[in-house]
């Protein structure tokens, strides 16, 4: 752009109120803090079906604020004049099309996101191989905290990508599986009470949700599917790990093998019956 009109389009500076700019700046500020301190405490205070709507609006405030704050800013800086106008916008809408066209995506995307709700705060999700539970959902991005705690950022852009798989959709709990694989002589009727059994006596099963296994014959044994639900959603670690010890040590007591590759039963000794 010549520096001509440049200059046509920009005040000169002892006409640019610095202070009043300040100020805007300023309030913004203190607004977004307000907005980031408020309605997380907000959340906490509430219960029903406004609790999953507070805490996504976040991000649609904060992006409200800065929107505003720069509405009051351009004409301060510049001349408002309706050819002007016309340029800036022009420039923005070229800098966004070309440099920021991921990141606008990934706006819009939030936006979608904040009423289709195909994640929240609090749900376990798995995005492209990260699995963990949502923390916080921005407009661009969400993040979520896997079971090494490693926080992963995800742009929300991923919406239009790839699947999104959610264990729990909102709810307190989520299906967990523990899989025992198994030698194929035995007694699987008994097997399958059994592992019931320990379904039924764990510390973290919830007994209002429902409880199956699956059974399936494999070519080198038997795989067992024992699916529950946990009182909460946040134990599904430590409710596999209880299944699964308590598990093999009650099979282990009435013999029951598990599963190895034929090569290695004969170098063992064993063959099937």
């Amino acid at each position: 752009m010549p520096e001509a009109d440049l200059s046509r389009i920009l005040k000169n500076l002892h006409e640019i109120d610095l202070v009043r700019i300040f100020l805007v700046v300023i309030v913004a500020w203190l607004l977004t803090r307000a907005v980031e301190r408020l309605l997380p405490w907000l959340a906490k205070q509430v219960t029903g079906r406004l609790r999953p709507y507070i805490l996504p609006s976040v991000p649609v405030l904060r992006l409200v604020i800065l929107i505003g704050a720069i509405i009051s800013i351009i004409p301060l800086v510049i001349e408002p004049t309706f050819r002007n106008l016309i340029a800036i916008l022009g420039a923005v809408g070229l800098a966004v099309g070309f440099a920021l066209k991921d990141y606008v995506s990934s706006i819009v995307a939030g936006i979608v996101a904040l009423y289709e709700r195909p994640y929240r705060p609090g749900d376990w999700v798995q995005v492209d191989g990260a699995y963990g539970e949502v923390k916080s959902v921005g407009l661009r991005a969400f993040r979520l905290v896997t079971p090494d705690d490693t926080t992963v950022t995800i742009p929300n852009i991923k919406l239009w990508q790839s699947n999104i798989f959610n264990a729990n959709d909102g709810k307190r709990d989520l299906m967990c599986v523990a899989d025992f694989y198994l030698a194929p002589w035995h007694d699987a009727a008994l097997v399958r009470q059994l592992l019931n059994d320990v379904v039924l006596t764990s510390p973290y099963v919830n007994l209002t949700r429902p409880r199956m296994i699956v059974v399936a014959e494999k070519p080198w044994g038997t795989h067992y599917k024992v699916k529950a639900y946990p009182v909460d959603g946040r134990d599904q670690f430590q409710f596999i790990t209880d299944l699964t010890i308590r598990g093999k040590a009650a099979l282990g007591e009435l013999g029951i093998r598990s599963a190895m590759p034929w090569p290695a039963l004969a170098a063992d000794g064993l063959t099937p019956p």
